[in-house]
């Protein structure tokens, strides 16, 4: 479980085939303190929940399936790639974002970027299948981070992106048209699933 607050911007320094056939295995070097993170822990990467299998002092390695790579643009990180990263959310800790599972449920786009006042107007397009989950005022994940929706239209949706948030995210190197991991807020999926079974 994680909030959506991103706590570093980490680096692929490695990309090689994983354990199983069609499997990739990435190190990631990080200014975590990588001691107090055990092997088995889970670190969401750009939004995707993956599992320390190796560490030292300041990396880690992840392996990431066949599946998980065709559904999420974690088959597109190279050497040099920079990710959003998060720790796992601990009992007692700050809910700065809303929660957020680290299960990608679709690939979006970066439609524009608009400067606006002291911020970023980003337009974010997204699979038809999950629009209807995406409403204004709500929270929505986008290469884990935490954002709030400010209007909808059709496949199409807008958010304000602060000067903090784009220094300390990969936001802040976005350009249009590149491809981003969707987590549509669980609280969304769970509203259309009643109102389907209400229409039965």
């Amino acid at each position: 479980m994680f909030t959506g607050i991103v706590t570093d911007i980490g680096e692929i320094v490695t990309v090689a085939p994983g354990g199983q056939a069609g499997d990739r295995r990435f190190v990631v070097r990080t200014r975590h303190d990588m001691k107090s993170v055990a092997i088995g822990a889970s670190i969401a990467c750009s939004g995707c929940c993956l599992t320390v299998v190796e560490k030292g002092g300041d990396w880690f390695a992840v392996e990431v399936s066949g599946e998980s790579l065709a559904k999420t643009h974690l088959g597109e990180w190279a050497v040099g790639s920079r990710i959003n990263l998060e720790l796992s959310l601990k009992l007692g800790d700050e809910l700065g974002g809303h929660l957020v599972y680290g299960h990608v449920d679709g690939v979006g786009k970066v439609a524009s970027m608009t400067p606006e006042g002291g911020s970023v107007r980003f337009v974010f397009e997204v699979p038809g299948e999950l629009a209807r989950f995406v409403a204004a005022k709500g929270s929505v994940a986008i290469d884990g981070i935490s954002l709030t929706v400010n209007e909808v239209a059709d496949n199409r949706f807008g958010v304000n992106v602060i000067s903090h948030t784009q220094a300390v995210t990969t936001l802040g190197q976005a350009k249009v048209g590149q491809r981003v991991n969707l987590e549509v807020d669980m609280l969304a999926r769970y509203v259309a699933r009643l109102l389907e079974h209400g229409k039965s």
